[in-house]
Order: structure tokens, then C-alpha cells, then sequence
């Protein structure tokens, strides 16, 4: 009895899926000019890559086959040494240019990335991968007001993120 317990309780988890819903695949074209720069992180769902981070930044250079990316934060406070990953991206979907494979360690790691939001008016985007697991609210100043932020906030709750699991980092120094 207690084996068919077990396997039914099994069998229900496999069903249910996931706890989140994976996001919808972005359908909007991003202008690419308007992602060069600096980036600050301004809030992310904890992953084992970035925890402790503060102060966290993204920064993008085009380059002739795509992207120079290097990402960076403080491990622990913003008073601790940076830690860099640098990163190569190239845009997977033409049409849209919203969907990127960004490679890590000379090509020894890959993982696609989308835009699910970009607001180059309000300064700010969304960066997740496609099944859910890892979202990046970014910003194009080290802090976002206060408005700007819940309209950002509403739209990642929109996407069917559980906003109340983001972390939100120390903002970086300019």
C-alpha cells in the first residue's frame, strides 16, 4: 500500500510540471543597437551562479560574428573584488533578434537566452531563459524609480513569474 502511495504521489508530481509557468516566446523585435551598453541588475530569481552577488552589471559590445558579453558582480558586498564571466552571443532568431545563444568558457557552456521585454524608452528589460527557471530584471541605471520598477515588477508577474521569489540585489556604483 505504502509503494502505490508512493508511486501514485510520483506520478502526480511528473503530471503537475514545473512550479512556474515557462514564459511565452518573445514575439516583439528588439532593436539590437539599444542593447549595447551597460546594464545593472536590478532584480533576478536566485541561481547558485550569482549567489551573494551585489552590484551586479552586463555588459554588451558588438562584435563581427555577434556579442561580446562580460558579465560581472561583488561576491558578498559591493566592497569585495569583482567576479567577471565573459560571455560570447549570437542572435538565434533573426526575426525578432530576442532570442540568444550566449556561450561561457570558450564555447564549454551554452544557454539560450530571450529578451521578453524591452523598454528602451523606460531604460529597462527582461532576460530569461526559455523553460522559466532563471529571469534578470536589468536596467540601464544602476537604480530604476520607483514607478518604472513596479511597471516592471507587474509585467514579470504578467509572464507568469512568482515575483515574490526575486532577489533584489545592491544596485552597482556608477
Amino acid at each position: 500500500m505504502r509503494a502505490l502511495a508512493s508511486t501514485i504521489l510520483a506520478a502526480a508530481v511528473l503530471l503537475a510540471g514545473p512550479a512556474f509557468a515557462a514564459p511565452p516566446a518573445p514575439t516583439e523585435k528588439i532593436e539590437l543597437t539599444k542593447m549595447m551598453g551597460r546594464w545593472y541588475e536590478v532584480a533576478r530569481l536566485p541561481n547558485k551562479v550569482q549567489n551573494g552577488c551585489q552590484g551586479g552589471t552586463s555588459t554588451w559590445q558588438r562584435v563581427s560574428d555577434g556579442f561580446s558579453v562580460v558579465q560581472a558582480c561583488h561576491k558578498g558586498s559591493l566592497t569585495a573584488p569583482v567576479t567577471e564571466w565573459k560571455a560570447k552571443a549570437k542572435v538565434l532568431d533573426p526575426a525578432t533578434n530576442a532570442k540568444l545563444q550566449m556561450t561561457f568558457f570558450n564555447g564549454l557552456v551554452k544557454q539560450e537566452y530571450w529578451v521578453l521585454e524591452h523598454r528602451p524608452d523606460q531604460g529597462w528589460l527582461i532576460l530569461g531563459t526559455p523553460g522559466g527557471r532563471a529571469v534578470w530584471l536589468m536596467s540601464q541605471r544602476p537604480t530604476l524609480p520607483a514607478g518604472v520598477k513596479t511597471q516592471a515588477l507587474a509585467r514579470l508577474r504578467q509572464l507568469g513569474y512568482d515575483v515574490g521569489r526575486l532577489e533584489f540585489p545592491l544596485p552597482a556604483k556608477n
